[in-house]
């Protein structure tokens, strides 16, 4: 399988847009994952350099990450940052939805990566769970609990539109679909 990078569209829109992150906040309770990050698109060397910026205050500096690579189409040795290296590594054992920050002052933190394809109410939802203090659930059980919600998010709405479609809505003396509440009231109340 080949993949080819766009190194256009998905540079520019990272370079001027602020990192996507959920952090999950101080607490003594230790969790599997410390927040979530959306990156933009899967070019590395575009998307670091925002969120190691983002990360420096609340974090420190981090020096080092890494990454599955078989979610990231490449995986540079090093990618720049403010003037400084930052240390690029791979392994395939490591969870692929998941990256490993590291620096050498303040210690080690794992964020889950949620798609850069990934609806927006979709990453909403994984950003607020990885950011769950002291969550048992791992970046891929995550990913997998999210599948299964999306699936039944888009079953519930195939079969309301079903049920639309075959004549289940209200409709008025002239035909034209309309909710409950136009309905008129029953002697009982009930509509």
């Amino acid at each position: 399988m080949t993949t080819t990078l766009d190194r256009t569209a998905p540079r520019d829109l990272a370079a001027e847009s602020p990192a996507r992150l959920s952090l999950t906040p101080k607490t003594t309770l230790a969790g599997q994952l410390d927040g979530a990050w959306w990156p933009y698109s899967r070019d590395l060397e575009t998307e670091l350099p925002p969120l190691a910026a983002a990360l420096e205050e609340p974090w420190g500096r981090v020096t080092r990450v890494t990454v599955n690579p078989a979610r990231w189409p490449v995986v540079p040795h090093t990618v720049a940052v403010d003037g400084r290296t930052l240390h690029v590594g791979w392994f395939t054992e490591q969870d692929p939805d998941k990256l490993i920050l590291l620096s050498y002052t303040v210690g080690r933190w794992d964020l889950l990566v949620i798609p850069p394809e990934t609806a927006p109410a979709a990453a909403a939802r994984l950003m607020a769970a990885a950011a769950v203090p002291g969550s048992v659930l791992a970046a891929g059980a995550l990913m997998a609990n999210e599948i299964a919600i999306g699936r039944g998010i888009r079953d519930t709405r195939r079969r309301e539109a079903t049920w639309e479609g075959e004549g289940g809505a209200c409709m008025s003396p002239f035909g034209v679909a309309m909710g409950r509440s136009a309905l008129p009231l029953s002697a009982n109340g009930w509509r």
